[in-house]
C-alpha cells in the first residue's frame, strides 16, 4: 500500500493486480498474426503519459489505484488537490512513477517502458546530432 497527503489527509493507493486489470483495458493493440487477438497494454501506454508529464494520466492513475481503499477519493478531491497551489505536482508525478516502479504487479512493465522511451529518446538524439553533424 502507498500513500500519499492529499487536502490534509493521507490517502491510500494499491497498484496490485486490480490495478493492473482496470489499467491495461483502457488500451488495446492487434496481436500480431494472430486474427481477432488483442493485447491489454494500458498500463506501458499510461507511463508513457506519466512520463511526459500528462496531468490526466497522473488523475486517472491515482483514481485506479484508490479504488478500494480508504479514504476513498473522488475525481473532484483530485482536481482540487491538482489544482492547489501548494501540489508540487512534478514530486506527484515522481513519486507515483516510484508507487509503480515498486509495486509488484506493475514493476515490470513499468521499467521495461521506461527503458524503451529512454532508448528511443537516445536514437532520436543521436539522429539529430548525425543530421546537424552533415549540416555543417
Amino acid at each position: 500500500m502507498y500513500e500519499l497527503e492529499m487536502n490534509g489527509q493521507m490517502v491510500k493507493f494499491n497498484f496490485g493486480m486490480g490495478f493492473l486489470r482496470e489499467i491495461n483495458k483502457t488500451v488495446t493493440v492487434p496481436v500480431d498474426g494472430m486474427k481477432d487477438m488483442k493485447q491489454n497494454v494500458g498500463l506501458r501506454y499510461t507511463v508513457g503519459r506519466l512520463n511526459d508529464y500528462d496531468v490526466e494520466a497522473l488523475v486517472e492513475v491515482l483514481f485506479m489505484a484508490n479504488k478500494g481503499c480508504d479514504p476513498r477519493i473522488t475525481m473532484d478531491g483530485l482536481d482540487a488537490f491538482i489544482n492547489d497551489e501548494n501540489t508540487d505536482i512534478d514530486e506527484v508525478f515522481e513519486k507515483t512513477l516510484g508507487f509503480l516502479k515498486k509495486a509488484n504487479a506493475t514493476k515490470n512493465a513499468t521499467l521495461d517502458a521506461l527503458n524503451a522511451i529512454e532508448k528511443e529518446k537516445a536514437k532520436r538524439e543521436a539522429m539529430e546530432k548525425m543530421r546537424m553533424e552533415s549540416m555543417m
